[in-house]
């Protein structure tokens, strides 16, 4: 009698890896990503994305992001859609539905990219100041609380390699990298949030 070979179950990067310091520093496991390129401001594309990503599309710098669904503003002609990772497929299928014949390259990216979540830990700072100081110890960017707000969305380096990252609600910072640095980038975020290596920039009276 013939044996069937299981079908491998997919893994994320770092299998959900995390690290406890200044911050709390966590691989967020399998997301659903698509991106799209093309004209943002055409209907059918706008309305293709909008299905796949439940959200409205986000303005230049922004994210449109609750939990892991919604969208992502990259480019002035692209959007990276987020989806629950066992329905990209569908989502993907609607999308194109939805955009007939507009001229707008959609491909599933989700098992090419890993996700990271950098947040307050229960011991350190105010939540939110952390994740702020940790990623603004690796990146180009303004991240004071004045200039970089919840739902704000910013494509740059991280350290040595190119990423992206949007700041949620409850001001934790989600961050994506090409899946093939997930060991970097995760080693020098942990490095960014060691205990102790705190330098206390953003003050307890910033607002964020």
């Amino acid at each position: 009698m013939s044996e069937t070979t299981p079908t491998p179950r997919p893994v994320s990067a770092l299998n959900n890896a995390r690290f406890d310091g200044l911050a709390e520093v966590t691989e967020c496991g399998l997301q659903g990503m698509i991106t799209l390129r093309g004209d943002l401001a055409a209907r059918a594309l706008k309305g293709g994305a909008s299905i796949a990503g439940g959200a409205k599309m986000p303005g230049p710098g922004a994210a449109n992001v609750t939990g892991d669904t919604g969208l992502c503003w990259m480019s002035p002609d692209e959007v990276l859609v987020l989806c629950p990772y066992d329905e990209v497929t569908e989502r993907l299928k609607a999308l194109n539905a939805k955009l007939g014949g507009t001229f707008a390259p959609a491909l599933n990216v989700s098992d090419a990219r890993a996700v990271f979540r950098v947040s307050g830990s229960v011991s350190g700072p105010v939540s939110g100041f952390a994740a702020r100081e940790v990623l603004a110890k690796l990146c180009p960017v303004d991240l004071s609380p004045e200039a970089f707000k919840p739902g704000m969305f910013r494509r740059t380096r991280l350290a040595q390699v190119p990423a992206a990252f949007w700041m949620e609600a409850d001001q934790s910072i989600r961050i994506i990298c090409f899946r093939s640095v997930a060991e970097y980038v995760f080693g020098v975020l942990k490095a960014g949030a060691t205990q102790g290596s705190g330098v206390g920039y953003f003050r307890a009276g910033d607002t964020g």
